[in-house]
């Protein structure tokens, strides 16, 4: 996210305390405060449109940021604060909190789950099935509203990862919000350049160094999660490439780490034909891809919708950032929770493949709930029955 504030209008060094929204990395902050306007909302298939239309009034000084859902055809939640910043306030000290935690569904009705979609792949004369991305919920209630404030350095304290906050459209009761820390860059863009760097292919992290070196050896000559990354690293490359004059993936396929889990990423980097394409029209092209729906994404999308026993709402969309430029960047929404007053509700989902083990994705959900759970304070460890 190094190019996150390039071309963002200049503000005041010291920012609000509780800013509407935030990203933060390694490569910069962005913060917006108050809300000046808000994109009319709408489908995946209408975003490029609709921002366009909005700038031209607005002018290239403006930025859009906020989240698109998983379904295409849900509409999206973007807003234009009123001001920017760069630089995050002091955090308030974390409270450590009693938490209430609920399965849903657990790791046994999770592995029955990916079992489902195993026998639909197989089945002969299906509707061919390549790949089918299955998540699972945990919902965490404290004994108090949970402090934004205080969580977000510490969802940003991972180097590898941005941490953002953004509002969510009112539902009722307590204000709503996207909260997170992604490893996952969707795309990012500045001026003809663009960026993508999938990761689909996992495994959890050890605390041992020589187990932990063992996880990522094994991950890396994984034939079922080399599978799996190829797929989304292709559906990339074959949907930008239209749009480009020049794409490549120049270091090929490696391994990438976060604090709690290793991935097999592909680094893409594109040059476009047409500078005037802008960051968000791409983002909502690729988005879902099939490191968080699967393939095809018609069938995938809908065999979710059937199986998962929750609405993914805005888990596994798109959140990032447009200025007038069109420049801007945007990340896969995973290792997220909606948060509302005492509660937080966690996604973690994993890819199957033909040969997936369904109790192994069982422990790779769990393993994936790590980063928001160790932000929240949370200790946790499911077993194996």
């Amino acid at each position: 996210m190094a190019t996150m504030t390039e071309h963002l209008p200049a503000t005041a060094a010291v920012a609000e305390a509780a800013p509407l929204l935030a990203f933060v990395s390694a490569g910069g902050v962005l913060l917006g405060h108050g809300q000046a306007a808000a994109l009319p909302r709408g489908p995946a298939a209408t975003l490029g449109a609709r921002v366009g239309d909005f700038f031209r009034a607005a002018g290239p000084e403006a930025v859009l940021a906020g989240a698109l859902p998983f379904a295409r055809e849900a509409a999206d939640y973007l807003v234009q604060p009123r001001r920017i910043s760069r630089a995050l306030p002091a955090a308030p000290a974390w409270a450590p909190a009693r938490w209430r935690l609920t399965h849903e569904p657990d790791a046994a009705g999770y592995a029955a789950t990916v079992q489902r979609a195993l026998d639909l792949m197989a089945r002969p004369g299906a509707e061919p099935l390549t790949k089918i991305v299955l998540s699972r919920s945990l919902v965490a209630r404290a004994e108090r509203p949970i402090d934004l404030g205080a969580l977000l350095p510490r969802l940003a304290a991972d180097p590898a990862v941005t941490a953002f906050i953004l509002p969510l459209p009112d539902a009722g009761g307590a204000p709503r919000v996207l909260a997170g820390a992604t490893p996952e860059l969707l795309l990012s863009k500045q001026g003809r350049q663009i960026r993508s760097h999938p990761l689909a292919g996992s495994a959890r992290r050890q605390e041992d160094a020589t187990a932990d070196a063992n996880a990522a050896a094994a991950l890396a000559r994984s034939d079922k999660d080399r599978r799996e990354h190829a797929i989304v690293a292709d559906f990339i490359l074959d949907t930008l490439a239209p749009f480009c004059r020049r794409l490549s993936a120049p270091h090929g396929t490696t391994l990438f780490k976060t604090r709690s889990m290793w991935h097999l990423g592909t680094a893409i980097e594109g040059e476009l034909k047409d500078e005037g394409i802008s960051s968000a029209e791409l983002a909502a092209l690729l988005h879902p891809t099939p490191a968080v729906c699967g393939l095809p994404r018609e069938r995938a999308a809908r065999l979710i919708g059937e199986i998962e026993p929750h609405d993914r709402g805005f888990y596994a969309g798109a959140v990032g950032w447009c200025d007038g430029r069109g420049d801007g960047a945007w990340h896969v929404s995973i290792r997220c929770a909606e948060i509302a007053g005492e509660q937080a509700r966690l996604y973690a989902g994993a890819g199957i493949v033909p040969g997936s083990d369904p109790w192994a994705e069982a422990a790779e959900t769990g393993a994936k709930y790590a980063a928001l759970l160790a932000a929240l304070g949370i200790e946790m460890e499911e077993k194996r029955p």
